[in-house]
């Protein structure tokens, strides 16, 4: 019996507008209430994801929520109240490093994160419309100065958004030509090159929730879509692909959902396996 799901959001667990399916909520709400945990495993902040656990019913008792491609592991408390359990962060000279290799052309679209806030600098219009419709908070950054981080909190990674996968390919060539040993590069939603530093993944942080939770890694599970998951659907118990997930991650995965996200898939996967 599966007691831990760890679930990506875009592209699995949401709609493509953002929304989530009436079915996944009754059926997470199901999981939980019978002694299961549902954890969104995001590469977004936490704080951008309030939204969606208030829509899920998960804001009823203490809800964790794994950030940052594994960045983070937060506990969020009913009234709000936040406890970062784990954190794996990177250095503001490797931050500052990653940036500046990853301006291959003038119309690229760069977000560090940090802790508890992130910055875009260039925000593309296609980007400005994907953060609206998730609703996610965010500061624009009209420089490239980013000396300002060093008053921050810690930075988690370094993302850079282009509709091009040439020019996303060129971006990913350009950091790791340097600092290929100090980070884990990964690419998401078919619009991010994405950059954490080394060792850091979904994956790890899925098995590190499991046993801060006592929960063996057989009995958990990990959705996903995209090269981003990949980690954690190696790593957990049962790895699961949504029916539109790339076809790498069909590979990997122990099972390959019939339905896509905007059908439901998080409920078909519980209703058919999450008992078993």
């Amino acid at each position: 019996m599966i007691q831990l799901i760890l679930s990506d959001l875009d592209e699995t667990l949401l709609n493509d507008d953002g929304s989530i399916n009436p079915k996944n909520i009754e059926a997470i709400q199901d999981f939980t209430k019978n002694g299961g945990y549902f954890v969104p495993n995001t590469g977004r902040s936490y704080k951008s994801v309030y939204g969606t656990l208030n829509t899920l019913g998960l804001n009823q008792q203490t809800q964790y929520v794994i950030s940052y491609n594994g960045g983070a592991i937060v506990a969020i408390s009913p009234a709000g109240v936040e406890k970062v359990i784990l954190q794996h962060g990177m250095s503001l000279d490797l931050a500052k490093k990653i940036f500046k290799l990853g301006q291959v052309q003038a119309d690229v679209d760069t977000h560090i994160y940090t802790l508890d806030k992130l910055f875009i600098y260039n925000i593309s219009p296609s980007d400005k419309k994907y953060m609206a419709e998730r609703q996610v908070p965010y500061t624009a950054l009209t420089d490239d100065n980013l000396t300002f981080l060093s008053e921050e909190a810690p930075i988690m990674k370094v993302i850079f958004e282009h509709p091009d996968p040439a020019v996303r390919q060129k971006i990913a060539d350009a950091v790791t030509a340097v600092v290929e040993k100090d980070v884990l590069l990964t690419f998401s939603s078919e619009r991010y090159v994405e950059f954490n530093p080394e060792g850091v993944d979904k994956g790890t942080a899925a098995l590190e929730l499991a046993d801060i939770l006592n929960i063996s890694h057989e009995r958990t599970a990990a959705l996903g879509d995209n090269l981003n998951d990949a980690a954690q659907i190696k790593k957990a118990g049962v790895g699961v692909a949504v029916a539109n997930a790339k076809p790498e991650i069909k590979a990997i995965a122990d099972v390959v959902l019939k339905t896509t996200n905007n059908q439901g898939a998080v409920a078909d996967f519980i209703n058919q396996y999450a008992g078993q």
